[in-house]
C-alpha cells in the first residue's frame, strides 16, 4: 500500500467532563465521528493522559472537582504545548471571563450538541491538522466566545 493512500491518523481529543454521563455520551459520539478521545474526570487525569501521549485538541469543563479546575488545566496544558487548541465546556460559560481564558481559546456553552461540538473541534483545529476541507465558520453557532490568538 503507498503511502499516499492511508487514511489520516484521526484526530487526538482530550475530552476532560466531571459529569460520567456527559463524558462517555460525548466521547462516544465523537469517537463515531471519526475522532480519537482520551477520556478524563479531572485535571490530575488529565495531565496523566497528556503522559501518555500528545494530544491535538482539549476540550474541558471549567468547572472540575480536585484542586485544578479547568481554566488552570489549560494554563498548564499551554507551557506543556503552546499550540495546543483550547474548547472550555460549561453551563456556566458565558461567566467565564476573558482574562482566565488561554489565548485562542473557545468557549462553548453547555448543553450543546455533539455533532456542533465535533464541527467546532475541527474550527479550533490549526488548518495543517485538518483532514479535508476547512469547515465554514457559520459550522460552530453554539461557541458563545473566540478570542483571537
Amino acid at each position: 500500500m503507498d503511502s499516499s493512500s492511508k487514511a489520516p491518523e484521526p484526530i487526538q481529543v482530550l475530552f476532560v467532563e466531571d459529569e460520567f454521563l456527559i463524558r462517555e455520551w460525548v466521547a462516544q459520539a465523537l469517537t463515531e465521528e471519526g475522532f480519537a478521545v482520551k477520556k478524563a474526570s479531572n485535571a490530575v487525569e488529565a495531565l496523566r493522559q497528556i503522559a501518555c501521549g500528545p494530544v491535538d485538541i482539549l476540550l474541558t469543563d471549567i468547572n472540575l472537582p480536585g484542586g485544578m479546575d479547568g481554566t488552570a488545566l489549560a494554563r498548564r496544558m499551554r507551557e506543556l504545548n503552546p499550540d495546543l487548541p483550547i474548547i472550555y465546556a460549561s453551563a456556566r460559560a458565558t461567566l467565564l471571563e476573558q482574562g482566565a481564558r488561554m489565548p485562542g481559546s473557545l468557549v462553548l456553552a453547555k448543553p450543546y450538541d455533539p455533532a456542533t461540538l465535533a464541527r467546532l473541534l475541527l474550527v479550533a483545529l490549526p488548518e495543517a491538522k485538518r483532514p479535508g476541507p476547512a469547515p465554514a465558520a457559520e459550522a460552530a453557532p453554539s461557541a458563545v466566545a473566540l478570542e483571537p490568538a
